[in-house]
């Protein structure tokens, strides 16, 4: 089934955004082609992945007078679509499907697809029939750990964060969520010792640091976070809610779907990102 393209992807960017320069993903997508075209007849083959790009960029396809203009079209074609990733994409991947019916080639599947994706930054994603913006989810801009937490610990946060970008992107939302509750979790640990006007916190668990952060300040907005945040971590703990921390209850649990995943990070990333806030002015 031909890849169905997000509304308006065909037509952006406009003939005026685009530039002569070939983004750093055909690349990646050309030597994808060199590798398929190895397995059988060369020009056929270019012929086949030209055919799709020639219609990528609106233009007519005709069969040329040997392999090496055929690789040549082709690699033209290929260079001009990169400037519309989405046409790029969808011509690459109704190129290899219709190889793929006849079961002759080894052809990467749509999680190396989407690998090469994301590796360049490419804003989109694969998933059968469909080709997704991700734009249009996009997350919360991660936080800045605050000067106040140590270079080791800000270290771990941010790699924390870009490996739950990375779960979701692969569509493991229930992964995703678990590393941003460790986050969220750990943040926590940083306010043990600092001193607020209910008391200093003395916590080595979440709950209990939540427990004594709220007590320590009633009336502010930092206590209604602590409780929002208290209550989010123990509904996705429990197997009956989110099920990603103590498994899912198998009889009446509903494992998390990918937009609630993405919901619930973006949950816990505004949280933190509060909270990281809130450490930074109270530790100063």
């Amino acid at each position: 089934m031909p890849l169905q393209l997000p509304q308006g992807s065909r037509f952006s960017p406009s003939s005026a955004e685009k530039t002569f320069s070939v983004p750093p993903f055909v690349s990646s997508f050309e030597e994808l082609v060199g590798k398929i075209a190895a397995q059988g007849d060369r020009q056929d083959i270019l012929e086949h992945f030209k055919a799709y790009f020639a219609g990528a960029v609106g233009t007519a396809h005709y069969q040329s007078s040997d392999e090496g203009w055929a690789y040549t079209d082709l690699m033209r074609y290929m260079g001009e679509a990169g400037s519309t990733p989405a046409l790029f994409i969808e011509a690459f991947y109704d190129a290899c499907e219709s190889l793929r019916a006849s079961g002759r080639y080894d052809l990467p599947d749509v999680a190396f697809m989407n690998e090469v994706l994301r590796t360049h930054g490419v804003p989109f994603e694969i998933r059968p029939p469909q080709l997704l913006r991700l734009e249009a989810a996009a997350r919360v801009a991660p936080p800045a750990p605050p000067p106040t937490l140590a270079e080791g610990a800000s270290s771990i946060i941010r790699q924390s964060l870009q490996r739950a970008e990375e779960l979701l992107a692969e569509n493991r939302p229930r992964e995703a969520v678990q590393e941003m509750l460790w986050i969220l979790e750990s943040i926590a640990t940083s306010f043990r010792g600092v001193a607020l006007p209910g008391g200093t916190i003395q916590g080595r668990y979440f709950n209990e640091i939540a427990r004594e952060l709220r007590n320590a300040s009633r009336g502010t907005t930092l206590e209604r976070v602590v409780e929002w945040c208290t209550q989010l971590q123990g509904y996705l703990s429990s197997p009956t809610g989110g099920g990603v921390r103590h498994g899912l209850d198998l009889n009446s649990g509903t494992a998390i779907s990918s937009e609630e995943g993405r919901l619930f990070c973006n949950l816990v990333l505004s949280y933190v990102t509060f909270l990281m806030s809130a450490h930074a002015r109270l530790s100063t």
